[in-house]
C-alpha cells in the first residue's frame, strides 16, 4: 500500500503512478493543480463510486455546490462539511487504503 505522504510526495512526478485507479489519478491531478485532468478522469468513469466521490470532491472545489451535491448524492456519499484539504486527504486515504 501507498502512504498519503508518498502519494502526496508523487505529484512532482509527471504523471501519476502507473497502478493508481482512475479516482485516485483525479485526486493526484487535482493536488497537482490541474482541476480540468482531474475533472477528466472522473468523468470517464462515472459507473464507479470513488470516481462519483471524487467528482463531487472537484465540483466542491470549483464552487458549483448544486453539481457537487448531485455527485455526492450519486456516490451515496454525505456532502463534505470539512476543508477541502481535509477532505481531499480523507479520500485519497481511504483509497490509498483499498488499493
Amino acid at each position: 500500500m501507498t502512504t498519503i505522504d508518498a502519494f502526496r510526495s508523487s505529484v512532482s512526478a509527471e504523471a501519476p503512478p502507473a497502478d493508481l485507479k482512475p479516482a485516485l489519478q483525479a485526486l493526484w491531478w487535482a493536488k497537482r493543480g490541474d482541476w480540468s485532468r482531474a475533472h477528466e478522469c472522473v468523468q470517464q468513469h462515472e459507473d464507479d463510486a470513488d470516481c462519483n466521490w471524487v467528482h463531487a470532491h472537484l465540483h466542491r472545489q470549483e464552487g458549483d455546490m448544486r453539481n457537487a451535491g448531485g455527485w455526492y448524492r450519486t456516490a451515496g456519499k454525505p456532502v463534505a462539511d470539512q476543508s477541502l484539504e481535509e477532505e481531499w486527504n480523507a479520500l485519497a486515504a481511504e483509497m490509498l487504503a483499498r488499493k
